[in-house]
């Protein structure tokens, strides 16, 4: 048995940028910051704040919600899996790239500094070989989002 499952919380570093295949398929990559917040150790060493950077990658409905929603600065929650590859550049360099390949996403950031009409913390989930157009999940989430207490 075996495992790929990745959780993270964390700001986007960049607008998405999404291209979308000959097939139609959209797809939305962007980078996403984590930070651990630094602390001083009882012995006083001082451990500095550290942040990571992802590479996130989001397909299909994922992508298109992203390209219409999601911005620089955006708080989301993103659970996926890792996912790395390799390639020759230009020069013939091998450079490798770990993506995280995400199915489901939140948008944590509050409705205030968000675009308008976008649901704050409604899971939004890879479809399974759904036929509902994006726009009607997006619409069911928006009616959702009127009945939150805040």
């Amino acid at each position: 048995m075996s495992l790929n499952k990745v959780q993270l919380i964390g700001n986007v570093g960049k607008d998405p940028d999404v291209r979308y295949l000959d097939t139609g398929v959209a797809v939305a990559t962007f980078p996403l910051a984590t930070t651990d917040k630094g602390y001083t150790l009882a012995n006083g060493t001082v451990v500095p704040e550290r942040t990571e950077w992802h590479n996130i990658v989001l397909w299909r409905g994922l992508a298109e919600i992203a390209e219409k929603y999601v911005h620089k600065g955006d708080k989301l929650y993103i659970e996926g899996k890792i996912r790395s590859r390799s390639y020759d550049d230009q020069n013939g360099v091998k450079r490798y790239v770990v993506e995280i390949f995400g199915d489901n996403m939140e948008m944590l950031t509050p409705k205030a500094v968000q675009q308008p009409s976008v649901a704050q913390a409604q899971p939004l989930q890879q479809p399974r070989q759904s036929s509902q157009s994006v726009p009607e999940q997006v619409s069911r989430q928006n009616d959702a989002a009127d009945d939150l207490p805040f």
